[in-house]
């Protein structure tokens, strides 16, 4: 628990008080934000103009110096493969939106990386975790909701399921990363889910059984669960510094290299953790918004029709005159309803079991 703490409060002090230092290094280098050609041009937004982005490197280092913090001072907890290739997820994509980023600022327009080379990064990077989750971690390739389903994918099919799910996490929170603090204040609450749910595994071991002698995972099980714990501890503590500067009025925004390395991160506590049938539920915002992305691009091209004023769905609402603001916090309402959802069905798995919940 002491790990837990000094890796979310490291986090979270190193990206309340740093992040100032990067929105002036970023304003002394001309960095950015350009608004959409097909936004919402009423005010507030014509007045984002301008506005720092690349935030999100200040996350993904504040989240750094948290993992390496709850290590450093705390003897009992070692690093473990599994954090560090959470690690290395994080900063590939967070490399991948960075790129896209300084691009889309020296192009002077809301255009970074064209589809093809952002996807292609997306996927480099999730093969890559795939492999150091399948060949590093030994990860269970089980299709996993708690402990609830025993469905064994196998390597190939497996890894081509967690590739997809990293890409498609990526791009569900850089979809949603379109208001004011909407992402950064939806992923802390996700993240201190995960905190949870590592932390429980971690705690209850016996209640997973342990690694068959040919290597294979039982269902839930996760590897080195409390290093897990760690790093979702500082993404939270991370995000919500960040959210101290990011909130409406927004000083800084996080850019592709905050959301891509956040959404991709969700995906790989999921996979490591074996939950990752709980994703779409803790994230079930984050689902909302690209479905409603996809029902738009599909109504208009098929049936040449529009299901929502302006995709994504945030946006509908604040064409049709919600306050911003509002948007932002009745979506953190609905973020937060989620995750509770979510952390009900996980706990729900366990208060069956005699001896587990006292």
């Amino acid at each position: 628990m002491i790990a837990l703490l000094l890796s979310a409060a490291a986090a979270f002090l190193v990206s309340v008080a740093g992040t100032p230092f990067l929105i002036r290094v970023l304003r002394a280098r001309g960095i950015g934000q350009q608004i959409r050609d097909d936004g919402p041009f009423e005010h507030p937004h014509l007045a984002k103009a301008g506005t720092p982005t690349m935030g999100g490197i200040a996350v993904v280092a504040a989240t750094l110096i948290g993992y390496v913090v709850a290590h450093i001072r705390t003897e009992q907890i070692k690093f473990a493969r599994t954090g560090m290739t959470m690690i290395l997820l994080i900063v590939g994509l967070a490399i991948v939106g960075f790129v896209d980023d300084y691009l889309g600022v020296r192009k002077g327009r809301n255009l970074g990386l064209r589809k093809r080379g952002k996807t292609a990064g997306q996927l480099l990077v999730g093969t890559g975790f795939v492999l150091l989750a399948l060949y590093y971690v030994d990860t269970s390739t089980h299709l996993s909701f708690t402990r609830l389903l025993d469905l064994d994918l196998g390597t190939w099919i497996w890894a081509v399921w967690a590739v997809l799910i990293v890409t498609g996490s990526s791009n569900a929170v850089n979809i949603t990363d379109g208001m004011d603090g909407l992402a950064a204040g939806a992923a802390t609450l996700v993240f201190a889910a995960f905190v949870i749910v590592t932390f429980w595994q971690f705690r209850h071991p016996d209640v997973y059984g342990t690694v068959t002698m040919n290597g294979n995972a039982p269902p839930g099980f996760a590897a080195n669960a409390l290093d897990l714990a760690v790093v979702a501890a500082a993404l939270m503590g991370a995000c919500a510094g960040f959210l101290w500067w990011n909130a409406a009025p927004a000083r800084v925004f996080m850019g592709d290299t905050g959301s891509l390395a956040l959404g991709g991160a969700m995906a790989g506590l999921a996979l490591l953790s074996n939950t990752d049938l709980l994703l779409p539920i803790f994230g079930g915002l984050f689902v909302i918004e690209t479905v409603s992305v996809i029902a738009q691009i599909v109504a208009f091209r098929g049936f040449h029709r529009r299901v929502l004023r302006m995709a994504p769905v945030h946006h509908h609402f604040e064409v049709g005159g919600w306050p911003e603001f509002t948007v932002i916090v009745r979506f953190w309402l609905v973020a937060g309803l989620f995750v509770a959802f979510g952390l009900g069905l996980f706990y729900a798995d366990f208060i069956r079991i005699p001896g587990v919940i006292e």
